[in-house]
């Protein structure tokens, strides 16, 4: 299979689906050949999603002539509840609640863990709503000092 060639196929249908292609992996061992595709996207993706998206692939891989007579099992997913998220898109996780990692420390916590409640294009910050026990704080971070970030489950 020549992934490289279909590859910019599977981004535009994805890209046309409303997806962006996070990563596309031909894999080969004893029990078969797999091509994994994972998916991306702002808002959730769900099990319809996976399933609706699997099936527009399929059907795309289907018309594609690769002169490929190896058979392969195509296998669609996301990147999870947890999803890591790029730190330049954080502004479209508004009212998300969301882990972050930080470079620079906020009073003492390296790591924060609550609700993106606003985001400052002009100052280039965001507003995080989190609990320390009881008490409901707002947090204003700036996105430079913002290491790492994903999405979080609350319990």
């Amino acid at each position: 299979m020549d992934v490289d060639g279909i590859k910019r196929k599977i981004e535009e249908r994805l890209n046309s689906l409303g997806y962006r292609l996070y990563s596309l992996k031909y894999l080969r061992d004893k029990k078969g050949n797999t091509l994994e595709i994972i998916v991306d996207r702002d808002e959730n993706i769900n099990l319809d999603d996976i399933v609706s998206v699997s099936d527009n692939l399929s059907t795309l891989l289907d018309e594609i002539d690769d002169n490929d007579e190896t058979p392969y099992t195509l296998d669609v997913s996301s990147l999870g509840a947890e999803k890591p998220i790029e730190i330049s898109r954080l502004d479209k996780y508004v009212g998300k609640y969301v882990n972050l990692h930080l470079s620079h420390p906020y009073k003492g916590e390296n790591i924060l863990e609550g609700t993106i409640s606003s985001y400052d294009k002009e100052s280039n910050t965001i507003t995080l709503t989190y609990k320390i026990k009881t008490r409901v704080v707002n947090a204003t971070i700036k996105i430079s000092d913002i290491d790492r970030a994903r999405l979080a489950i609350k319990f």
